[in-house]
């Protein structure tokens, strides 16, 4: 006999034990499937161990550079093993807090793969033994995996996707990153700050090609006076890996091609749906080049089966598949919670200097018929940032001419990952230029570089 649920969530990622949480929240009796480990890639290989990685070489950057605050930091060096150590540890205490999570929520954990069996029905397997689960609801929480060269696959040894890039045997002296989106920027600028010799290659005609216009320039300016050499509207022809290093032949905007040799290389240029060998196919579950057709709430085609997350489409965020999983939720429970929707959703990249964005871009306000007023303001404005030594940035804002709508939000500089929630209520708030302008922000900090770039948008900049 199957053990019998109200809810199983195959995948417990941020969207799956997210989802998994609220379901027992709601009263729903509710199993969680995990072929790996808890916490999905962002927790274990993505986003957090990264954001450890990154601490580390921000703090070797300002070793570094440590004349320019009047300090002395002299034979500076760092041990690899333990760098990537502590980036373990760091998932590995996270990994730890969800399985307490799942206990304290009574959420039933089964280890093993996990096949839909029907539209009601999971098979889990591991070890070779099989177990049978039934719901009357399942969400697909499934997630992507980096995608592959198609004419050179990942070899974990000079080849390397995100997951041998978190746990590198040796550190790169010569490293190539092939695609610019955040994790082969974040991963350049730790590997650069750590002191490789970096070469990004691009194949659209800027870097970090869903950033504002203005963001990706300025970047591209930051990471070449950085050292690193950058291609754009470039390809990587042939990638050939020796025992020694990598090979790549690299054909450039001019339509000419050069031969390089790097100690190893990145690929970052996307990732894929884990739909596949899951049993969609045999349910009729649509879906779009891999990823799972859902709506607002969350369902797809098939009655009882619902999808959330990287395996339904961009944007790829964890902070997107956690939101999606409660509104997934809510709805099966009987609530009636807003449907989910991707308009304000803000997107952070962890380099250096950071970077991050939510809503429109100026240029896809224009495209969408917005009359447009935009502001921006220098972090070499801002006391708290010259105090900081941190001058290097700007916030942008796009309004919306006859309404005051806030469209857009666009930023780079020293923790705009912080200040870009900011913005992000603002919008869901619905508020116009007239309430950002007579909200009071604290000095000396960062946040009021925010309110100097809505009052540009308008005229009324008091400190540039």
């Amino acid at each position: 006999m199957a053990d019998t649920y109200d809810l199983i969530v195959l995948g417990s990622g941020p969207g799956g034990y997210v989802a998994a949480i609220r379901a027992s929240q709601l009263g729903l009796k509710t199993a969680i499937v995990e072929r790996e480990k808890l916490g999905g890639i962002c927790l274990n290989w993505g986003c957090i161990p990264t954001k450890a990685l990154l601490r580390t070489s921000e703090i070797y950057h300002y070793l570094t550079h440590a004349s320019a605050y009047g300090l002395k930091a002299e034979k500076t060096g760092f041990d690899l093993a333990a760098i990537v150590e502590r980036s373990r540890k760091v998932a590995g205490q996270l990994n730890a807090g969800v399985k307490g999570l799942m206990k304290k929520n009574k959420v039933t954990v089964v280890e093993g793969d996990g096949v839909l069996a029907g539209k009601s029905r999971l098979v889990v397997t591991k070890d070779g033994t099989k177990t049978e689960l039934s719901a009357k609801h399942i969400i697909v929480a499934t997630g992507a995996r980096a995608r592959d060269l198609p004419f050179a696959k990942a070899d974990g040894e000079r080849i390397w996707t995100y997951r041998h890039a978190m746990v590198p045997k040796e550190m790169p002296t010569k490293l190539l990153v092939v695609g610019s989106g955040a994790i082969g920027v974040e991963f350049a600028s730790f590997y650069s700050d750590m002191g490789a010799e970096v070469t990004i290659v691009e194949m659209l005609p800027r870097i970090l090609p869903v950033e504002d216009e203005e963001v990706s320039a300025f970047m591209h300016k930051a990471l070449a006076k950085q050292g690193m050499t950058i291609h754009v509207g470039a390809g990587v022809e042939k990638l050939e890996a020796s025992k020694a290093g990598v090979k790549a032949a690299i054909k450039g905007a001019d339509g000419n091609v050069t031969t390089s040799e790097y100690s190893h290389a990145i690929v970052a240029i996307g990732i894929a749906p884990n739909s596949e060998q899951i049993g969609l196919e045999a349910l009729g579950v649509k879906t779009d080049r891999g990823h799972i057709l859902v709506d607002g709430y969350a369902r797809t085609n098939v009655e009882g089966i619902y999808a959330i997350g990287d395996v339904t489409g961009p944007p790829w965020l964890a902070h997107k598949a956690s939101h999606e999983g409660v509104v997934c939720v809510e709805a099966i429970a009987g609530k009636k919670p807003h449907p989910f929707e991707t308009w304000n959703i803000p997107g952070c990249t962890y380099c250096h200097p950071q970077v991050a964005s939510v809503g429109l871009t100026e240029a896809a306000a224009k495209e969408a018929g917005h009359e447009v007023k935009v502001g921006k303001f220098p972090f070499i404005g801002n006391g708290k940032a010259i105090a900081l030594g941190e001058a290097e940035g700007f916030i942008k804002t796009v309004f919306d001419e006859a309404t005051g709508e806030l469209l857009g939000a666009h930023m780079v500089g020293a923790e705009v990952t912080e200040l870009i929630q900011g913005y992000a209520v603002a919008r869901q708030l619905e508020t116009t230029e007239a309430e950002l302008m007579h909200t009071v922000f604290p000095h000396p900090t960062l946040s009021e570089m925010m309110h100097e770039s809505v009052l540009d948008a308008y005229g009324r900049a008091l400190h540039y």
